[in-house]
């Protein structure tokens, strides 16, 4: 298989699974991956497409190839080359795969950039990145969003505009204007080591940050496609992610399509339980990958009346799975849902392989490419069983890994700072079994310090969650003048329950019951929403803040 041409398991001196990629210092994936395909399986499907109005299209290797080749020599002869920045706010668009590999086939920069960001974030964006052009979905809040941006007569003269769906006034029409154009290019002199992303990631204070990977990051995604989500030549792979997120790409290009199974987009508006089980049986799902919160939504329905009998291999990651919707979604399928664990700036990091069960709270053992410590605040590695910072070494030469980022834009001083020490620190604390399995315990701003124990806020989320009155929650650390924090639970509450102080005591007594005392929330907050980031995911750090304001004014 093609894979193997890039990518090699061993065993190591200590009776460990270790990885090793293999590359050319030219490497650039639409040329060494896309084309191969297209050559040695033209016919072969490459990606199935179902529109937001049901509309199903299917595309193979070849016309790929040729498609995106064609834009590129468009983008070209505007003026679009080696190392410009292009930003892309397409939603899950088919036209998203032709351009990101167009731009492969120039050696330029993607921005991948999420719709529900603001015309304010767009315009700060474009200018750090330098940005050339931009591609957009004619979309009415996008087109509203940045059209606030080119407001700024001088970004309006500098950036080239185009645009996929209906055509736009003052965008030229992307696929439109290619048609013209010819099918092959010739390849770039871009270097492996060429910046080819910047993805732009919120941290816990400041501006966001500007992740850079270099053109060789589609190679770390050959494990997390082979050995996490399972896929196989010739199947069929849903990736549940908007394009905006680095999980786009673990999930719905490289990795799957260097492992030669095709990738399903369902470019849907608002999520319905019963229309994504519809999909993964209409369309014969064999590997499937979701957030949590998907999973939560899919166990509420009835999922027995549904055919998945094509679905072989299960995944999820971006927060902590509660057991329970696990229990749930086994009992209806037979299928274990195992867990991953990354971030923007690197690839998974941390998964439950397939054919080895998934133990309970555990994200699962370490990737085969990746070598890691967990240390205390001092650097010093700590024992199995101990909760530390999870840290990723170097490789025995000296190099980064493959997959894990190679910059943050113009910004030295961050990347030394989580470069501390030679090591590369994830700022998520973890802790590992005898038998290599790590647990995540939280990122290191979302610890809960109460009298001197550390709490670990997804440990008491689950326990809440398996109270028939829970419908979903976020456990954070509340000020407290004599105890540091308290253990603080905000709660929305399924249909039929009141907010009663007698709900507030049966909760807490059903966690004391069921773990440590310290750690039982001592203040319950029963709200009708929670805040979340663009991605969807609970951010406890806003609540923390929004709780933080209120002790102040006090």
């Amino acid at each position: 298989m093609l894979y193997e041409k890039f990518y090699e398991e061993y065993t190591n001196q200590n009776g460990e699974l270790k990885g090793r990629f293999t590359y050319n210092d030219n490497f650039n994936f639409a040329f060494d991956v896309l084309d191969e395909l297209a050559k040695s399986s033209p016919d072969a499907l490459a990606l199935i497409h179902k529109s937001l109005h049901g509309h199903v299209t299917r595309f193979t290797f070849a016309q790929i190839a040729k498609e995106s080749a064609k834009i590129a020599n468009m983008l070209k002869a505007d003026g679009i080359g080696k190392g410009d920045a292009v930003m892309l706010v397409m939603k899950r668009r088919y036209e998203l795969w032709f351009v990101m590999m167009a731009l492969h086939r120039l050696g330029a920069v993607a921005i991948p950039t999420s719709h529900m960001v603001t015309g304010e974030d767009i315009e700060s964006r474009l200018i750090r990145a330098n940005a050339k052009g931009i591609v957009i979905l004619n979309d009415g809040y996008i087109v509203s969003e940045v059209s606030k941006v080119f407001e700024n007569k001088e970004l309006d003269a500098k950036v080239l505009k185009y645009n996929v769906g209906d055509e736009l006034d003052g965008f030229k029409h992307l696929t439109k204007n290619a048609i013209n154009f010819e099918d092959t290019i010739d390849r770039p002199d871009n270097k492996a080591t060429d910046p080819m992303f910047y993805y732009f990631t919120s941290g816990t204070s400041g501006a966001p940050k500007c992740v850079v990977h270099n053109y060789t990051y589609p190679l770390c995604h050959i494990v997390t496609a082979k050995n996490w989500h399972g896929v196989v030549k010739g199947g069929v792979h849903l990736t549940v992610a908007d394009s905006g997120w680095a999980k786009f790409v673990w999930g719905k290009m490289y990795g799957q399509w260097i492992m030669e199974t095709t990738v399903l987009c369902y470019d849907y508006e608002q999520f319905y339980a019963e229309e994504m089980l519809s999909l993964l049986a209409e369309m014969k799902v064999t590997t499937f990958c979701a957030p949590p919160t998907i999973y939560k939504y899919l166990v509420r329905e009835d999922i027995t009346k549904y055919d998945l009998s094509s679905l072989v291999q299960v995944v999820s990651a971006g927060e902590h799975l509660p057991e329970p919707v696990a229990n749930k979604f086994m009992k209806a399928t037979g299928l274990e849902i195992r867990e991953g664990f990354g971030q923007t700036e690197t690839p998974c990091q941390i998964y439950t392989p397939v054919g080895c069960k998934q133990v309970a709270g555990s994200i699962g053992k370490a990737s085969p490419v990746l070598n890691f410590k967990l240390v205390d605040e001092d650097n010093n590695e700590v024992k199995p069983g101990e909760t530390g910072e999870l840290c990723i070494t170097k490789n025995e030469d000296g190099s980064i890994p493959i997959g894990i980022f190679s910059s943050y834009l113009d910004d030295k001083e961050t990347y030394d700072q989580v470069w501390e020490g030679g090591i590369y620190h994830t700022n998520d604390r973890a802790y590992m079994n005898e038998e290599g399995y790590y647990f995540f315990v939280g990122r290191a701003d979302d610890v809960i310090k109460s009298s001197g124990y550390r709490i670990g806020p997804s440990e008491v989320e689950d326990i809440l969650l398996e109270h028939e009155a829970v419908k979903e929650c976020a456990v954070t650390g509340y000020p407290s003048a004599t105890r540091g924090e308290l253990v603080k639970a905000s709660i929305i509450l399924e249909k039929g329950y009141e907010k009663t102080p007698e709900l507030k005591r049966t909760l807490q007594d059903f966690v004391k019951s069921r773990t440590a005392l310290y750690k039982y929330p001592r203040v319950i907050e029963f709200v009708d929403d929670l805040p979340r980031s663009t991605s969807g995911k609970i951010s406890r750090r806003l609540i923390r803040d929004n709780d933080l304001k209120k002790a102040s004014m006090k």
